[in-house]
């Protein structure tokens, strides 16, 4: 039983994309996805350094769009940059952001699509980090009912719940250095390269952005279900997911119940598209027993092929 994930904002490293312009074909699909998204994915995967891939607007689409590359050259690098293969997995999610790399997988929306909702996400969430000096950090370590607790008392949100003894709170960064000199018992406090409190209140005016742009987007069911942020829920519905993506944008990302739902499944193996590493870190803690693979660069393509092939069921073959 497999299952395929896209990590999130913050993973992005400069030049991670050098290695995949190399496959053929996939220069041309990252020009497409580029076009859609309105900012230039080609430099901003190679070139730009680490500020300017920082910025949300740019983070973003860079982010699905190396999830997508990526996956494209695991099982179809000759399919159009308007297609992908069907998932060979028993369902797909992704973290924040990643759930638009996850809608393009499973099919409920295009490739294409999905980078033109995160262009004018990004923008859009980057827009509404302006309006107020913002920020996230990352609790690790700590009783959850403390962290948790302690986080409330400053008058932050825990905007991502990952399991494995991480939750990341967000909010006012004044609010935030007063956190961060207070901690809770045993745990530690570390600040986020992020410009904003994503998956909070703050972020509602960007809310209202995509619902707009949303509302033009043709939406498929999915052909595997998207395991949900919201909730854990496997999502079989394209107007219920694409609902939930709008509203993702200023609500908590509940990773750990993802992850239940995960072993709830019976999930044998995990593979995490580029840039990867953050997700199988987190399954490594949260689900021992779980096979995991972090798909890196073009070199670990046949690795990973044989890896998929090990944990698909006879029903996803």
């Amino acid at each position: 039983m497999l299952v395929i994930v896209c990590p999130g904002q913050g993973a992005q490293v400069p030049g991670l994309l050098a290695p995949w312009l190399e496959v053929p074909g996939l220069r041309e699909r990252l020009e497409s996805y580029a076009d859609a998204a309105g900012v230039d994915l080609v430099a901003h995967g190679t070139t730009s350094d680490a500020d300017t891939i920082r910025d949300t607007a740019v983070a973003q689409p860079l982010i699905v769009a190396s999830g997508l590359l990526s996956y494209s050259a695991l099982l179809d690098p000759e399919s159009s940059s308007d297609t992908v293969p069907a998932p060979p997995a028993v369902a797909v999610a992704g973290h924040s952001v990643g759930e638009f790399t996850a809608s393009a997988l499973c099919g409920a929306l295009t490739p294409v699509e999905a980078l033109t909702l995160v262009g004018v996400r990004g923008r859009a969430m980057a827009q509404a980090s302006n309006a107020h000096p913002t920020g996230m950090s990352a609790v690790l370590g700590g009783v959850p009912e403390e962290v948790l607790a302690a986080i409330e008392e400053h008058g932050l949100t825990p905007a991502n719940v990952n399991g494995a003894g991480q939750v990341v709170a967000a909010g006012d960064l004044a609010a935030l250095e007063a956190f961060a000199e207070n901690p809770p018992a045993r745990a530690r406090v570390k600040s986020l390269a992020v410009a904003g409190a994503f998956h909070t209140t703050y972020m509602a005016p960007a809310v209202e952005a995509l619902d707009e742009a949303a509302q033009s987007a043709t939406v498929a069911d999915p052909v595997v279900p998207l395991v949900s942020n919201r909730d854990g829920e496997l999502v079989t519905s394209g107007t219920d997911l694409v609902a939930r993506l709008v509203d993702q944008v200023s609500n908590p990302v509940r990773w750990d119940l993802c992850m239940e739902r995960f072993a709830d499944l019976g999930v044998t193996g995990i593979l995490e598209l580029v840039p990867s590493g953050t997700l199988v870190g987190l399954a490594k803690r949260a689900l021992k027993d779980v096979d995991r693979f972090a798909l890196t660069g073009p070199d670990s393509l046949d690795e990973a092929r044989a890896f998929v092939e090990a944990h698909q069921t006879s029903e996803e073959s």
